[in-house]
């Protein structure tokens, strides 16, 4: 990208990095708040749901479900890193420690979501989220001893750490010895 070098658009880009990191504390309020009219807010009006269809009432069709799969959650926002693609698009990646209430268990989930964001008539939005997880336990777990994925039955394997492209070349040596 090219340097910022008029005051207006430093300023621009300061409050613009602002408005998009309150977007995952707004989606994890509206989580645990189960509002789903605020967590749709999060996501520009036109969000593709892909073959659900375009919208917000697309995104509320397919959340309003998965909420309904766990009773109290906490969502905790742990690092941010945001990176501008243009003026009005930029790319999220976000830390969050969830748990979730599932009848008796109470289960931990270290997730980081991969954002894109647009500002949409001067307002900023998610465009896409992406989630991948490092495990879900139950607190009473070793994520070890779940295999990583203690969250619901059949979710496969989780996405992390190997979805970092680093990853494998990092071990790739210690491997091949």
């Amino acid at each position: 990208m090219t340097p910022l070098t008029s005051l207006e658009d430093r300023l621009d880009r300061i409050e613009s990095h602002l408005a998009i990191q309150q977007l995952p504390i707004r989606y994890a309020l509206a989580v645990d708040a189960r509002d789903l009219d605020a967590w749709a807010d999060c996501f520009r009006p036109d969000v593709d749901m892909g073959r659900r269809g375009r919208g917000r009432d697309a995104l509320r069709s397919y959340i309003e479900p998965l909420v309904r799969g766990f009773h109290r959650s906490i969502h905790q926002i742990c690092g941010h890193r945001i990176e501008f693609t243009g003026r009005d698009t930029a790319t999220g990646s976000v830390y969050c420690r969830a748990e979730h209430e599932v009848g008796e268990r109470w289960i931990v989930m270290a997730i980081r979501y991969l954002d894109d964001y647009a500002r949409v008539d001067g307002e900023w939005y998610f465009s896409r989220r992406r989630e991948q997880h490092w495990y879900a336990a139950d607190v009473t777990e070793r994520p070890q001893a779940v295999e990583f994925n203690g969250w619901r039955e059949g979710s496969g394997e989780p996405a992390l750490p190997d979805a970092f492209p680093t990853w494998a070349a990092f071990w790739k040596n210690e491997m091949e010895t």
